[in-house]
């Protein structure tokens, strides 16, 4: 196991990742989509929009959309009929989903609070996994791979999306 993990700019313990990458969103959960907005210039709308049209989500499908706390990926598969199970390792993340969705009267959504790490969900239960702007945050990204692995049914679809750098001139 590495000595360290990266935390934003940061080396830190990995006994501490889980801890500190909870208590930043516990803090920014109300305002998650301004911080997306600000990192992002806005594209980050664009971005999640590209993403599902490449997931398809096709109706009576099971979904996991994994570090999904405040619904922005799955609410914008549920016109597909998919059944989609929004999981967060963070409660308040999960909160703002589930208020935003009763808001916008979206019924239908499963919300259950998940470690990435260690998911409760059996083996080849979920057609596609979704992991938008969140494998950055799993303390150990490899342990996270293998669940989404376990947890995908024979030939079931895995999408990530994250921020990255580059070094290409000009665009960095």
């Amino acid at each position: 196991m590495s000595e360290t993990v990266s935390f934003g700019y940061e080396e830190i313990n990995p006994n501490d990742k889980e801890q500190r990458v909870g208590a930043v969103f516990s803090s920014v959960a109300r305002k998650y989509d301004v911080m997306n907005d600000a990192m992002s210039a806005g594209m980050h709308r664009l971005w999640k929009d590209k993403f599902v049209r490449r997931v398809k989500p096709q109706a009576g499908e099971q979904i996991l959309d994994m570090a999904g706390g405040t619904g922005d990926i799955a609410f914008r598969m549920v016109p597909s009929g998919a059944e989609i199970t929004v999981s967060d390792i963070n409660q308040d993340m999960l909160d703002v989903g589930i208020e935003r969705a009763m808001e916008r009267g979206i019924d239908g959504l499963v919300w259950s609070r998940q470690n990435a790490e260690e998911l409760t969900f059996p083996d080849r239960f979920f057609d596609a996994y979704t992991i938008a702007f969140g494998i950055r945050n799993v303390t150990h990204i490899d342990q996270a791979l293998a669940e989404a692995f376990r947890v995908l049914k024979y030939g079931g679809r895995f999408f990530c999306l994250e921020f990255s750098t580059t070094q290409w001139p000009g665009f960095k």
